[in-house]
């Protein structure tokens, strides 16, 4: 009875939510408040300065006005069209390599990066106690039992309130290491969970950090290319800048002081959002959907009449958007689209999908122009296809399920997280982040409880 009581008025008090909380769109103008950090030309508001990365889609000119460009991705001022391309020509994986480069700001020689790879390697182990508490989680998405298990590791770090460079770069590369082992346990407790086999495999010490989780989730049951797409996606994945959610979360929450293991907390519960990290699992589901009401995947006119229908909101979650097209800064190209894309199609022929992928591929030629026809004068900006168009796609052929997509996100931007970071303690004038917010509503005169109704 009591329960129910409280219910009712939980129901009453969320009814109230549309009046208290609603907002006139037009009072942002009038008092020039940029939502969501975004300036009136979609360009995010500059709050920061960062040596770590940057996210290039576009050029200023003189007069202020803003030119399309193909999409650059740069990691320490290096491209990382080139990083990849040079990982390729020498037929090696080169994830550790930007693992290195990041937090370092430097590119390892051949020594120090064998060096650091044996070493990220060794650490991929968890200690026994945090393996057994992984596996008596009860819960229903990873990127929780991720986060938990990094607020744990905080009472097994000897100083784990110790900011200084050093603690922090040893904190950073623990838990670069360690990501692949938690999330790789953690879907086999949630398999065994499910009521099937609990499979425990323990990360080898002469494997990359790529093959090491393959080898954790499928055993040998792997390819070479495999390995290689997997550390590609790495790579592509590990910054995008300050600016995106959760490196922004992970610097505004650094800014504090607070230690490295609830900064990253935090990091992953802003990055587990569908807006964000969750985002090619939304691709997946449209895709489902297109390819059951598209026949023949190889006809423009039939994929254009029901893109149509998607961004007529008539279709599909009849939310009128095409997921995994468009994004806030690119707009030519992604490049971590066209380096996913160029290795996605090689490992589609080696699994006997490549009719699948030529579908995507079309899929993305139409959906870009037919967004551009029915809403391009709207948005004022080009698009293009985002990484989370082929990852779910390239994923999914590696043999790994959906609930560890975001969870391989995590694994990757982890890197950047923890380089912004300590970039953010390593101001010489620090300052905490606190962003103004306009109070919108009316002065009210205070009623005391007998007056009120």
């Amino acid at each position: 009875m009591e329960r129910l009581k409280g219910n009712e008025m939980i129901n009453k008090i969320s009814k109230t939510i549309e009046a208290s909380c609603s907002i006139d769109n037009d009072l942002f103008k009038s008092y020039n408040v940029k939502r969501g950090l975004r300036n009136e030309d979609h360009t995010g508001v500059i709050v920061g300065l960062t040596k770590v990365g940057d996210v290039v889609g576009y050029e200023r000119g003189e007069n202020g006005k803003l030119t399309p460009i193909p999409g650059r991705l740069i990691y320490r001022g290096i491209s990382l069209e080139d990083i990849v391309k040079g990982a390729q020509k020498d037929d090696r994986l080169g994830f550790e390599e930007v693992v290195y480069l990041i937090l370092s700001g430097n590119l390892p020689n051949k020594e120090e990066l064998k060096e650091f790879s044996d070493i990220m390697s060794c650490t991929m182990d968890l200690n026994p106690k945090i393996v057994m508490h992984i596996l008596d989680l009860v819960g229903k998405d990873i990127m929780n039992y991720l986060s938990r298990c990094v607020l744990e590791l905080y009472t097994f770090d000897e100083n784990p309130d110790d900011t200084t460079p050093e603690n922090l770069i040893k904190q950073s590369v623990n838990l670069i290491a360690t990501f692949p082992t938690i999330v790789a346990y953690a879907h086999n407790a949630l398999r065994h969970d499910q009521g099937r086999s609990l499979h425990i495999r323990h990360p080898q010490p002469n494997l990359s950090l790529a093959e090491n989780f393959l080898y954790m989730m499928k055993g040998h049951h792997y390819t070479p290319l495999d390995v290689k797409i997997l550390d590609l996606a790495l790579m592509v994945h590990a910054d995008h800048g300050g600016g995106n959610n959760s490196t922004f979360t992970v610097r505004v929450t650094s800014s504090t002081g607070t230690d490295t293991y609830s900064a990253i907390a935090a990091g992953i519960g802003s990055l587990k959002g569908p807006l964000h990290g969750g985002a090619n699992l939304k691709v997946i589901d449209m895709m489902k959907t297109i390819k059951n009401n598209v026949k023949d995947w190889t006809s423009v006119e039939e994929i254009d009449n029901y893109l149509r229908k998607i961004l007529n909101k008539e279709a599909y979650d009849h939310t009128g958007l095409i997921y995994g097209i468009g994004h806030a800064i690119y707009t030519i190209s992604d490049p971590r689209t066209v380096l996913l894309k160029e290795m996605a199609k090689d490992l589609a022929i080696e699994k006997g999908r490549e009719a699948e992928f030529n579908f995507y591929s079309l899929l993305e030629e139409r959906a870009i122009y037919n967004f551009m026809e029915m809403k391009g004068k709207n948005v004022n900006k080009q698009v293009c296809a985002n990484v989370d168009f082929y990852s779910g796609f390239v994923y999914d052929m590696i043999g790994l399920p959906q609930e560890i997509y975001t969870p391989l996100f995590a694994m990757a931007r982890i890197v950047g997280w923890s380089a912004h970071r300590i970039e953010e303690l390593n101001f010489k004038q620090k300052r905490i982040i606190r962003p103004a917010y306009k109070n919108a509503a009316e002065i009210r005169k205070y009623t005391t409880l007998e007056e009120r109704e």
